[in-house]
């Protein structure tokens, strides 16, 4: 860390290490020595007078990068690609000639960036994962605890507080399920050429049309790697790191809304998020337990949010073949969004795994409604033992409004069900108020669908992503 000079914050206080790895200049240029080789070998192979002692002296040096020698060839090459062509030269005098033998800059820098994305959606695959599985314990730990459901962040009927979490889960599912279609349809730009049209490659094999075919082909697989795009201008499509953001952005959405559920919660005390022992929630106010992991949640979501409209501007003012203002946005725009979502899970997983609920709490709001709840039910059983419906609406009515305003005007508890022991016209139910107006009648299937849904829907995720779990959240500071 320099003092001196600004350094970005998601990467020395938001994302792990190991996505700032990922996006780092020693993969990507590592990548591109990689390619390089595949490349000689692939040609070689296919008769290019290629000898074993240049291929052999580009694989011994494919790691051993020299970086201030590179930097020092770019200040006068203005060229990022052809400075690391001279620097690897420099390790490599036999091999020189045919480094980046028919290549466009673009054959390493589109095939590195689509793997280093391929490896940052590992990343976050196994995070995502990681966090459904802490969720899902919390709600089948808390799938018959009911609480007030809320429309219009006013009281509705009550669930609970597990089959609440089921909806979190059910927007990371289909984060899930997007996440896997974008895998699914991954490709490599492969070996296209300068327009993409590989005439530099059809000329070095005489015209020979298979030869060229079987090279990508070998390239590609020398890589790891076996699809790619099957006609491309000079890059990549660049709808594809649109829809790499889009589903980035779809995670940060999720976590978004959870974050901000549980910041309403705290603010209710009905459930908190974790809050260390020598953690300070406010340099004034020193009783103050603030939210601060669901906030940074939210504050690094919403940028996560802004940038897919940033990559569909890139993606549609691709002149024809390519144009280059697409090169310095996209070194920000992609690597930002995954080190954002990063640290979005990472304390995402963290929260998830140690909310405190408040069981008294929650008990209490839930107690303070619920008469008003009951009263159809409280009405039916009257009825049932011989009561006139209408009249008991009427008397449930002006119960019900004395009862509010002891609680709005007279800053008191409800009071509703002592008025109701007191009015003759419900003595039928009197000795069963409590029955009546058991919570646990009043939350539906609740507690069950907590159940089904985390047996048919979270655990065969789960079981099929068995080897990515027992990671656990940070907080980077």
């Amino acid at each position: 860390m320099n003092d001196e000079i600004y350094e970005n914050p998601l990467v020395t206080r938001y994302s792990s290490a190991e996505m700032a790895k990922n996006f780092s200049d020693e993969k990507r240029f590592k990548l591109f020595r990689k390619l390089w080789v595949a490349l000689a070998e692939s040609e070689k192979e296919l008769g290019l007078p290629i000898s074993d002692k240049q291929i052999e002296e580009l694989k011994a040096n494919e790691d051993n990068l020299n970086p201030e020698v590179a930097k020092e060839y770019e200040k006068s090459l203005r060229h990022d690609v052809m400075a690391q062509v001279y620097a690897y030269g420099e390790q490599c005098p036999t091999a020189k000639p045919i480094i980046h033998l028919g290549a466009t800059s673009c054959f390493v820098t589109c095939n590195s960036e689509l793997i280093i994305m391929s490896d940052a959606l590992d990343i976050i695959e196994r995070k995502l994962v990681n966090v459904i599985d802490k969720l899902s314990k919390f709600a089948m730990q808390y799938k018959g605890v009911a609480t007030l459901g809320y429309t219009h962040l006013q009281p509705a009927q009550l669930t609970t507080v597990g089959k609440r979490a089921t909806l979190w889960l059910n927007d990371l599912v289909m984060d899930y399920e997007s996440l896997q279609a974008l895998k699914a349809k991954f490709k490599l730009r492969g070996v296209k050429g300068t327009t993409g049209t590989q005439a530099s490659f059809l000329d070095l094999f005489g015209g020979d049309d298979e030869k060229v075919k079987e090279l990508e082909r070998k390239v590609v697989e020398k890589m790891g790697y076996k699809k790619v795009y099957p006609v491309t201008g000079q890059t990549y499509p660049r709808k594809y790191d649109y829809s790499v953001l889009c589903v980035l952005s779809e995670i940060a959405q999720s976590a978004y809304k959870f974050a901000n559920d549980i910041r309403i919660l705290q603010s209710m005390k009905e459930i908190e998020e974790p809050f260390e022992k020598t953690q300070i929630g406010s340099s004034a106010m020193a009783y103050k337990r603030n939210p601060m992991r669901s906030e940074r949640i939210c504050s690094l979501a919403r940028y996560v949010l802004s940038l897919p409209i940033n990559s569909a501007i890139t993606s549609s003012t691709q002149w024809f073949e390519r144009t280059l203002d697409d090169s310095a946005n996209r070194r920000i725009v992609n690597a930002q969004a995954f080190m954002a979502v990063d640290g979005i899970l990472n304390l995402y997983m963290n929260v998830a795994e140690n909310l405190v609920v408040y069981e008294k709490v929650i008990e209490k709001h839930v107690a303070a409604e619920l008469p008003f709840m009951a009263t159809e039910n409280i009405m039916m059983e009257c009825v049932k033992a011989g009561g006139d419906r209408q009249e008991l609406h009427e008397r449930i009515r002006v119960l019900s409004m004395e009862a509010g305003r002891n609680v709005k005007e007279r800053g008191e508890e409800n009071n509703l069900l002592e008025l109701i022991r007191q009015d003759k016209a419900f003595e039928a139910v009197w000795d069963r108020l409590d029955e009546i107006v058991d919570s646990r009648k009043f939350i539906g299937r609740a507690e069950k669908q907590v159940e089904e849904y985390v047996g048919e829907y979270i655990e065969p995720i789960l079981k099929s992503n068995k080897s990515l779990l027992g990671e656990k959240g940070k907080v980077m500071v």
